[in-house]
């Protein structure tokens, strides 16, 4: 399946919440940022946690900021969370990471990520907030690779490596979305 194909399936499963391209999605973002914040919102899903990132206001940089833990039985609680977070830093959507190429990735990993953004759409909660999946592909090896020589506690690590593979994707989205800004202008001149 094609990417075009890929988003208008995930568009006629996920009525709630609004799947958006990644470009629209930052430009959502960036009109906002003209008003008010228009931050963006990182999510590495995983079978237990969530990690969390969050943009700048000017959707330049990804930062670290939270690890929920992910039950079937606390969807709602979760929901209600995110809720929060989309009003308290102005959200303009999440940037969902999702393992596109799954050479050496299980599929239980990639359908893992479609329930989630599922359920969290179908408590309703979340109506009209916009999101968009984002290849998340060595964002957890890359920070794996980085917390190695550390003598972390690994409960420690576990949620730092969660919060970081957010910060990853996130930042990946950002400077891609960013770059092609930046090409867009230069195309202009």
């Amino acid at each position: 399946m094609d990417l075009i194909g890929f988003y208008w399936v995930c568009c006629m499963i996920d009525k709630r919440m609004k799947l958006v391209k990644p470009a629209i999605l930052f430009q959502q973002a960036l009109k906002r940022g003209a008003t008010k914040q228009g931050r963006l919102l990182g999510l590495d899903v995983g079978s237990k946690y969530v990690g969390l990132a969050v943009s700048d206001d000017h959707c330049k940089i990804a930062s670290p900021f939270s690890v929920l833990e992910r039950t079937k039985k606390n969807i709602d609680i979760m929901a209600k969370d995110f809720q929060m977070l989309v009003a308290g830093f102005s959200l303009a959507g999440f940037v969902v990471g999702y393992p596109f190429n799954i050479q050496g990735q299980s599929k239980v990993d990639t359908v893992q990520v479609k329930l989630f953004i599922e359920d969290l759409s179908k408590t309703s909660v979340l109506d009209g907030v916009s999101y968009t999946y984002w290849d998340e592909n060595y964002t957890s090896r890359c920070v794996e690779t980085l917390l190695e020589p550390l003598d972390i506690n690994p409960v420690d690590a576990k949620t730092i490596m969660d919060k970081f593979a957010a910060v990853g994707i996130l930042q990946g989205y950002l400077d891609n979305m960013n770059r092609s800004l930046v090409s867009e202008d230069l195309d202009l001149e």
